[in-house]
């Protein structure tokens, strides 16, 4: 663009400015050739480039222009690495580049409320201080190459199911704790160009047209000013939309709304200067991805090799018995590799996140290569690619398995179980998936199961019958190498479960409520998401958060806590304790000891991934912050962190805590704004309030029989009175001529002088 943005606002028509806020197709904003504004080029990209081969088509069940596909989200959020986060946001910023792309749609960050969530594998984890700085960490990448990136779905879209039509409930501080958090860590940390809102309602009211998500909490509390853009036909009311700051409808050209725009300007429904507003931002995003044109030609090659780096981070051990794993070559003649995804590999979900891979790496293909001929190889189908009962494709595994030295399964959900659109039916693997497992662990204990899925898995049928465990998620083109190479050692596994998986689907603490009713899906398991449920339950999971084994072994000695100012400093020691070079993803969970609001047992706070060789000692230092220790209070609508007694902790996963530091953390004394419903407790809790009070009961004591006197019994019968009660109760007589109302509101501008 030549003119400045100003200049162009005033150039521009007031039918001009309407047409650009939707897109001119599926694919692409609109420009204005006369003014020299330019298009911008748009596709989903949440674990590679979606580009269809048309701007006019969806794509979805088609083959698009072949792209780079990595780890899907719940795949590199095991990964627990922010560095390769950023890492894979500049090859794909640069893809991007190459390919004409200057938008790219994601990342999905969306807490996982239930493992049933279609889009699951979209999204990086049930906790947002992981999915936070993961997503931060990937936009800055994507955006440090001159090409924009589209944080979605904003907000409470955990479901597929009727999610068009139904409104997620959510109470206002589970909204923002959990549902909300990682959105507000991504915008203040890597400020993206876009954020996408979500389908649903929330609270009874489309995302597209939420004054207080869009205007009240994303513009006016975090202070964003990029583009608002609707998910692909999510806009209900245009003109409620413009309104709230949803800036661009998709996909246009939406003529019908555009002329609704014109109208709502003209009669006086819709300001100029709101509209100009969204405007503005739309050509500040053009005048952003058109300011770069750098393209480097793609180097198909490297970003193979950085996809297979990302799976290699992002695979999980879950089990490892008797160190089953890694295989020695030397101790084995012969290895049965069963099952089909051995062969044909689920590398990625389905639905609009798709991506054509440029290669993929087949697991059988990789195994062989790595072997050569040192190792006799045989192969068995296991099961059909339907659901269907083939006991002949058992026995014939059963059968290999029994002649070998070793059996590795490969299993998962098949490939339509996880999808956009749908919400999964259970987390359990196919019934002949289970039942293969367990005939061939029945002749074969050296047996292997390599599970593929985008979301957890229930593995109680057969887990307890097999030593090793892998869960390779889905992990993109470069999974097939990964995972040959950690069978047999030549890769040290470190990825740690992004999400809980549960012994069955009923432990899940959304199970009651995961499909809404009526149009309306109440979160009534309120902040219990994830491992704060199952902490909070004393529930044992099969595999719980942040779980995940090593070929090492680590130490964490030597914990300091000091609180600095309102912050908290937290250093201890890593020591690499086995014999390999490995990497262990250290995590720090704070408990809050005494809040008067319920808290859960522990909360991520922070964590990071360290490398260290064998007997390699490190200080790992962490800052925490004030906002770190506190919870969002609802009744002054504010972020609180309470003077007290914290505990911190470091561990390996959440039931892993290897050390813990207990400590008193000094953030001040909490004013409390009082008004007639406070309660007697909250004022004799505020010394101000308590003096006050004191004073106001001796003056009323001088003129009533039945005298208050604020001892230890009266306090504890009466403490969780209002204030208005009491003085309704104890003070009729002594109030002639003012109201209980009068009264509180004379204390009230008392303590209000008295702390000035």
């Amino acid at each position: 663009m030549n003119k400045s943005i100003n200049e162009l606002l005033s150039a521009l028509t007031l039918a001009e400015k309407a047409s650009l806020c939707a897109g001119l197709n599926m694919w692409m904003t609109k420009g204005i050739e006369r003014l020299d504004i330019p298009p911008v080029h748009m596709y989903d990209g949440t674990n590679g480039i979606r580009k269809t081969n048309s701007d006019e088509e969806m794509g979805i069940t088609t083959e698009n222009v072949p792209a780079t596909c990595y780890p899907t989200g719940s795949a590199i959020g095991s990964s627990w690495n922010t560095e390769l986060l950023h890492e894979v946001g500049v090859a794909l910023g640069r893809e991007s580049k190459a390919m004409g792309v200057e938008l790219l749609l994601g990342p999905g960050v969306n807490m996982k409320r239930t493992p049933l969530g279609g889009r699951n594998f979209e999204y990086y984890s049930e906790d947002p201080c992981l999915t936070g700085e993961l997503g931060a960490a990937f936009i800055n990448g994507i955006q440090s190459e001159g090409v924009g990136a589209s944080l979605k779905h904003f907000a409470g879209n955990n479901q597929e199911f009727e999610k068009m039509v139904t409104s997620s409930e959510i109470d206002e501080r589970t909204l923002r704790e959990i549902y909300l958090s990682a959105f507000e860590r991504i915008v203040k940390k890597s400020d993206p160009w876009t954020i996408m809102c979500s389908y649903n309602l929330l609270n009874g009211t489309y995302t597209s047209e939420n004054e207080h998500l869009l205007n009240d909490i994303l513009r006016e509390e975090w202070g964003y000013e990029g583009v608002v853009l609707s998910d692909w036909t999510a806009v209900n009311d245009r003109i409620r939309g413009l309104k709230a700051g949803l800036d661009l409808e998709m996909p246009g050209p939406a003529h019908y709304n555009a002329k609704a725009i014109v109208e709502a300007v003209q009669n006086g429904t819709l300001s100029e200067e709101q509209l100009n507003r969204s405007v503005s931002r739309i050509l500040k995003l053009v005048e952003r991805v058109t300011g770069n044109k750098d393209t480097d030609s793609s180097d198909v090659p490297e970003y193979h090799a950085l996809a297979r780096k990302a799976a290699a981070e992002s695979m999980v051990l879950l089990k490892n018995e008797n160190a089953i794993l890694p295989l020695q070559q030397e101790s084995i003649s012969s290895i049965a590799v069963i099952g089909r995804f051995a062969k044909k590999p689920r590398i990625q979900g389905a639905g609009s996140a798709k991506v054509t891979p440029t290669r993929v790496d087949i697991p059988w293909d990789e195994i062989k290569d790595l072997l050569g001929d040192t190792i006799s190889m045989g192969y068995a189908e296991g099961y059909p690619e339907d659901d269907s009962m083939n006991e002949e494709l058992i026995k014939e595994s059963v059968s290999l398995a029994m002649n070998s030295d070793v059996a590795v399964l490969f299993v998962g959900q098949p490939e339509y179980a996880e999808s956009e659109m749908h919400d999964l039916k259970d987390i359990n693997l196919p019934e002949h998936q289970v039942k293969l497992i367990q005939a061939v662990a029945a002749v074969q204990p050296k047996c292997i199961v390599v599970t593929s899925s985008g979301s957890a898995l229930a593995m109680r049928p057969w887990v307890q019958h097999v030593p090793g465990v892998i869960h390779s998620w889905l992990s993109g083109q470069g999974m097939g190498k990964v995972i040959a190479d950690i069978l047999f050692g030549h890769t040290n596994p470190s990825g740690k479960l992004s999400e809980t998986f549960p012994v069955k689907l009923s432990d899940n603490p959304s199970h009651m409520r995961i499909r809404g009713e009526n149009g309306k899906l109440y979160y009534r398991e309120g902040l219990f998401v994830g491992y704060r449920y199952y902490d909070r339950k004393e529930l044992a999971p099969q595999f719980p958060f942040g779980h995940g084994l090593s070929y090492t072994s680590f130490s964490y000695t030597d914990l300091e806590v000091v609180q600095v100012d309102k912050g908290v400093t937290v250093s201890f020691q890593l020591k690499n304790t086995g014999k390999r070079k490995g990497k262990e993803a250290v995590q720090l969970y704070v408990h809050d000891e005494e809040c008067k609001w319920t808290r859960p047992e522990k909360e991520l706070k922070a964590f990071a991934k360290i490398e260290l060789e064998p007997g390699e000692n490190r200080k790992i230092v962490f800052e925490l912050e004030e906002r770190d220790f506190s919870y969002y209070n609802t009744k002054y609508n504010r972020w609180v962190a309470e003077t007290g007694f914290f505990q911190i902790s470091l561990g390996s996963s959440s039931k892993d805590i290897r050390i813990t530091e207990r400590l008193h953390c000094d953030f001040g004394k909490e004013e409390i704004t009082f008004h007639k419903f406070s309660l007697l407790s909250e004022w004799l809790s505020d010394p101000t309030a308590k003096a006050v009070l004191e004073h106001c009961l001796n003056d009323m004591n001088e003129h009533v029989t039945d005298k208050v006197y604020l001892s230890e019994e009266f306090v504890g019968f009466w403490e969780d009175f209002p204030m208005i009660k009491v003085f309704q109760m104890f003070g009729q007589n002594w109030m002639n001529e003012r109201s209980p109302d009068d009264v509180i509101q004379e204390l009230i501008a008392r303590v209000d002088r008295a702390r000035k």
